[in-house]
């Protein structure tokens, strides 16, 4: 579509500082390394590809701001020295920075040199441009050409406006029949203690790792507990809250589910949720998260979510602050295309997929607490965790202990980035 979705929308305001900001990226590990000028060729398909992209606000009221062809980029980047292989993840959170998906440009595409002989190259992107399959579909069809759905075609200004308002006022006329919705109640805003050491000065307000599991191990354990693979990854994900200290005995997780049905780079998904209790297992996660699945988070009392489309950004944002955030995020972003395993000549050791999270706040916390974002390719399974606790999990170092914990509890063991 070349007209941003709610979605879409969400994640822009995001990005202009109204809710936690989210950059998605992709991560490729090899044991030798990259020529550059490979990765220029990447990048310059990635530069003409659907992620070339940015976007154009209407002066038309109702009408949604639209999408525009961006070749504009930021140069590919190769670390002139070689870091450390310890510190590949810092070097990674830091390509987050300076990604304008209105202004452009939206991604970056960067490679550092590591101390062993390796490389690590990293696709990082705002998540107004993409989603998490969708970030694997761009970089698919940049390194193998696989071809992608053609845009949708779109309306003029004035036709979408007319059925913006057309949607917005039919749909809460009849939403309204219903009575009033209670207006939803928004997260409280979560802060780290003052006087307590993550609360100095520097302190991070994120950590991360990055965990690969035999998928031979990873699915045995799944139907030894009669679960899928799925439910395994959100019972260990609210395992690892409740070991960090986390006190109530339900937890709230919140699902993504892809929702396109042709392989489209854009925000092509929806959200559900499931309540974890302490009690609940692989199996019983399997059924509820089938249940979950079959009833989406909506807006409430009917109201069409396109009316976060005609309203100032500020309104929207207040209206919809924190929608989607629960106490967990358990992101399954399924199979990577097996195209990812190679850049060129050069086999990959690993490949990953997560979000991060560049300019958040000490004092703007979300709700979110732990994110897992779980990917298989051949026969790996590759967890990115990130926490949002710095009380509960204050390092990389201790985020890597608490899971290689669970997973142990679980008979599993992992090898960490």
């Amino acid at each position: 579509m070349d007209r941003l979705s709610v979605l879409d929308e969400i994640f822009l305001r995001s990005h202009r500082g109204m809710g936690t900001p989210i950059v998605l990226q992709g991560l490729w590990r090899t044991a030798e390394p990259v020529h550059p000028a490979l990765l220029w060729r990447v990048h310059r398909d990635l530069r003409t590809g659907p992620l070339g992209r940015r976007v154009v606000r209407s002066r038309v009221p109702g009408a949604r701001p639209r999408w525009q062809p961006n070749q504009t980029a930021h140069p590919f980047t190769m670390t002139p020295e070689p870091i450390p292989r310890a510190a590949v993840l810092d070097w990674a959170d830091r390509q987050g920075a300076d990604l304008d998906p209105e202004a452009g440009p939206g991604w970056r595409l960067s490679a550092a040199r590591l101390d062993d002989g390796g490389c690590l190259v990293a696709l990082t992107c705002s998540h107004a441009l993409a989603d998490g399959r969708a970030l694997t579909l761009a970089i698919d069809n940049a390194l193998s050409g696989i071809p992608l759905a053609a845009p949708r075609a779109g309306h003029s200004d004035w036709a979408d406006a007319r059925h913006m308002w057309a949607t917005v006022l039919g749909g809460t006329a009849r939403a309204l029949r219903r009575g009033i919705p209670a207006r939803p109640a928004a997260p409280e805003a979560r802060k780290v203690v003052p006087g307590t050491a993550n609360a100095l000065p520097g302190t991070a307000t994120t950590c991360g790792t990055v965990l690969e599991i035999p998928a031979r191990d990873w699915n045995r354990v799944a139907v030894a507990h009669a679960g899928t693979a799925n439910s395994l990854f959100v019972h260990l994900i609210a395992k690892m809250l409740w070991s960090s200290g986390f006190p109530a005995d339900t937890i709230a997780a919140s699902l993504p589910v892809d929702t396109r049905d042709e392989p489209r780079v854009d925000n092509d998904m929806s959200m559900t949720e499931v309540a974890i209790t302490r009690d609940d297992t692989p199996a019983t996660l399997r059924r509820k998260a089938r249940a979950a699945y079959e009833h989406r988070m909506t807006s409430p009392g009917g109201i069409p979510e396109e009316i976060l489309q005609v309203m100032p950004d500020r309104w929207a944002y207040r209206l919809a602050r924190g929608a989607g955030e629960r106490d967990v995020l358990c992101s399954n972003i399924g199979n990577l295309p097996e195209s990812l395993l190679a850049l060129g000549p050069h086999s990959c050791t690993g490949v990953a997929a997560r979000a991060i999270h560049p300019g958040l706040r000490l004092d703007a916390l979300p709700r979110t607490r732990l994110s897992g974002y779980l990917t298989r390719i051949a026969d790996t399974y590759t967890l990115s965790l990130i926490g949002l606790d710095p009380d509960a999990i204050p390092t990389s170092a201790a985020l890597t202990a608490l899971a290689e914990t669970e997973l142990s509890a679980l008979g599993l063991s992992c090898t960490a980035w």
